[in-house]
């Protein structure tokens, strides 16, 4: 067995990924370290692109990364497997056994032993015990579930255009629950694909009759994290797109056939997508005796560290840290947990070393909310600027940038600049929506 300090990252999402990225490129190509990804997936994409993926704007089969490669391009480990235990003595974690879809098993239960440990599984879509949700609904939670549903209102689409109408009123309908980024981009890319899916051939289908998007919200207004006039921009764009609003509206029950809420409202629709809220994965609850919160998250000091175990390290969604006096968490962003990413590198590397650790900051850079092509919202935070309010197409610049960002941090400058300029001549000849 190798003597050098054994590194694990548990979860390939968006920190994890930079993170052991980051630690191969300086620890495991120096053979200083042994570090390893494990991840129940075989290939990443970046969490935010979900919604596109489910709309069919984004085929992730072109802009998924595939761990294997990244492992011997950037000098670490890769391991397929889902964790199910953690034992914090012998200081090893355990994956479960691997199947096929056929059945057959194609990794065994195997443990591994670390001197490191970092949790960064990120999150799960909570339903919060609603009657229905688990049974009806569809999640974004992974780039399977994003796949299926495309294909469920593709095939959906043709079967109606196949009939010349909808054989059943809701059928092509879409509720839409939670008007976070998610929920509201998703609704944005479905107007788009709807009708770009009746420019290429499903003609008989007429969008504004046939098809009824919705979003439901349970608090006053959408985008609740963004200033009240950037939601009311965009509350007034989906208006102007025909995509109908329903805030204050509590959901109590979801059945096949819609959604009804605490006011008594029915919201008849054969899609039902489920955005409302997040969880960190249930096998973290307390697992081996770790500090966990309500939302199955693992409780952290400011180094990042688990409140009981200094070995063991937890970023992104699945880690409770608190960013002020009060106990605010910091929020489930893509930028909090590339923050995270880069911290814990540094404190591997300082513990390995005897190093103190730093603790983490949190520095919110705003938010930004894509409404496919049709426009851009968010606010941009800065120590010179303070909050800075923005639209149209600057604001659509920065969304972009923060994707590059990521693939800057997992591939480098240059071969970001291959990817982009292979993205661009793919749309040039491939058609705008996926189409199988």
């Amino acid at each position: 067995m190798s003597e050098r300090h054994q590194i694990i990252v548990v979860g390939g999402g968006a920190g994890g990924l930079e993170l052991v990225t980051a630690l191969g490129n300086r620890l495991g190509r120096r053979k200083l370290a042994d570090v390893t990804l494990i991840d129940s997936s075989r290939t990443h994409v970046w969490k935010p692109l979900l919604h596109e993926v489910a709309a069919g704007t984004l085929d992730s089969h072109e802009d998924e990364l595939e761990y294997m490669a990244q492992a011997r391009w950037h000098h670490f480990r890769f391991r397929l497997g889902r964790m199910v235990a953690l034992e914090r003595e012998q200081q090893t974690v355990t994956l479960a056994a691997t199947h096929n879809d056929a059945g057959e098993e194609v990794v065994p239960e195997r443990t591994f032993r670390y001197d490191s440990l970092v949790i960064a599984v990120g999150s799960l879509s909570n339903d919060f015990g609603i009657p229905g949700v688990k049974e009806h609904c569809l999640f974004l939670d992974t780039t399977g579930q994003a796949e299926r549903f495309q294909r469920r209102l593709l095939d959906s689409m043709l079967r109606a255009h196949t009939l010349g109408r909808p054989i059943q009123a809701g059928q092509l309908d879409v509720a839409i629950v939670g008007a976070g980024a998610t929920g509201v981009e998703l609704a944005a890319q479905l107007h788009h694909v709807t009708r770009q899916l009746s420019a290429y051939g499903l003609d008989t289908i007429d969008p504004e009759r046939h098809i009824k998007l919705h979003i439901i919200e349970a608090a006053p207004r959408i985008l609740s994290a963004l200033p009240p006039r950037l939601s009311a921009a965009a509350t007034a764009e989906l208006a102007r797109l025909g995509v109908v609003v329903h805030t204050n509206e509590r959901v109590v029950e979801v059945s096949a056939a819609g959604i009804r809420t605490a006011s008594g409202h029915f919201i008849p629709a054969n899609f039902k997508v489920w955005a409302a809220g997040i969880k960190a994965p249930d096998f973290l609850r307390e697992i081996a005796g770790l500090e966990s919160n309500d939302l199955n998250q693992l409780v952290v000091r400011p180094t990042l560290q688990t409140t009981r175990d200094d070995h063991i390290f937890a970023i992104g969604d699945c880690a409770a840290c608190a960013m002020d006096n009060q106990g605010t968490l910091v929020p489930p962003r893509a930028q909090a947990a590339h923050q995270q990413a880069s911290l814990v590198a540094k404190a591997v590397m300082r513990q390995m070393k005897g190093k103190p650790l730093r603790d983490y900051h949190y520095r919110d850079y705003g938010s930004l909310v894509t409404l496919g092509k049709y426009s851009t919202v968010g606010n941009l935070m800065g120590n010179l600027t303070g909050s800075l309010m923005i639209t149209g197409f600057i604001a659509r610049m920065v969304y972009l940038s923060l994707y590059k960002m990521h693939q800057v941090a997992l591939h480098g400058l240059l071969r970001t600049g291959l990817l982009t300029l292979a993205h661009f001549l793919r749309r040039s000849v491939n058609p705008q929506v996926k189409l199988h």
